[in-house]
């Protein structure tokens, strides 16, 4: 799961706009690169920076439309480049600070050695790699060392490139296979937001592009409403890896978050 999207909406908006309430402030602004806006329909949305490669919605899609409404982020047409020289005219210590790579809590990237140190139930320990038929292939270390899609470090030779599959956390096994079994056409995501339009009716369908992970370049997809809180997002092409607990974010053909929700499982075929 990326802790950002929750952190933004529980965390941090909580908190700025709480303090903004006690000081009499009407706004809160960000530096996140990205835009409020504020569609014909009267809601609001976040909709893509200018340059893409620092483009911050993925991460913000969760925020409540309260929260949208008090909220200002300049940066949306800046690159990273003007915002360090406006620092450093303005003297700010940050000018030069190095860029953020990892989750902010894990600054030296291990995340698994962080579970260890700070889990309040035991962590699952070894268990086994098996195949998509269930066979066992050899031992894994732990099943918070692995995601999906991943290939390098496993610590297991098959002969052949072996990925991460799936991780059946009930079992404690971890499941590889071939790069092809990691592509699925359909997923199914819950715990839905919606930005820029309100919460559809069961049955009712939009065509979005959604990004499955924040480097994801997005892919075309129908969303269909399923029960009020879940959706099946349908892919014209199959994408690689979708992950249980990451998030799904759809887009308008104008770069705006038109909603999202946390993936729960793949249902759709892969390539052959």
């Amino acid at each position: 799961p990326n802790p950002c999207v929750f952190c933004n909406r529980e965390i941090k908006w909580e908190r700025l706009l709480h303090y903004a309430k006690v000081l009499n402030a009407d706004y809160v602004a960000t530096g996140h690169y990205a835009a409020v806006v504020r569609p014909e329909n009267g809601r609001y949305t976040v909709k893509k920076a200018s340059h893409a490669e620092k483009d911050q919605t993925y991460m913000l899609y969760r925020l409540s439309q309260e929260q949208l409404s008090k909220t200002l982020m300049p940066l949306a047409e800046l690159s990273k480049q003007e915002v360090r020289g406006i620092a450093l005219r303005a003297d700010l210590p940050v000018a030069e600070k190095a860029d953020s790579q990892e989750i902010c809590f894990v600054t030296d990237g291990d995340y698994a050695g962080f579970i260890d140190r700070n889990a309040t139930v035991p962590v699952p320990g070894e268990g086994s790699f098996v195949d998509e038929e269930g066979h066992i292939l050899g031992t894994h270390k732990g099943i918070t060392h692995y995601t999906v899609g991943q290939r390098k470090g496993l610590g297991i030779a098959l002969g052949a490139p072996a990925y991460v599959k799936e991780i059946r956390a009930e079992q404690n096994e971890v499941v590889l296979g071939p790069e092809s079994s990691l592509f699925s056409n359909e997923i199914i995501c819950s715990d839905l937001n919606w930005m820029s339009v309100p919460k559809p009716g069961p049955g009712e369908t939009l065509q979005c592009q959604v990004k499955i992970r924040y480097h994801h370049p997005g892919h075309d997809a129908e969303i269909v409403e399923l029960d009020g809180n879940t959706a099946a997002i349908r892919f014209r092409e199959p994408v690689k890896a979708p992950a249980p607990g990451q998030s799904a974010v759809f887009y308008d053909g104008g770069g705006c978050v038109v909603g999202g929700g946390i993936i729960r499982a793949r249902t759709g075929l892969g390539v052959e």
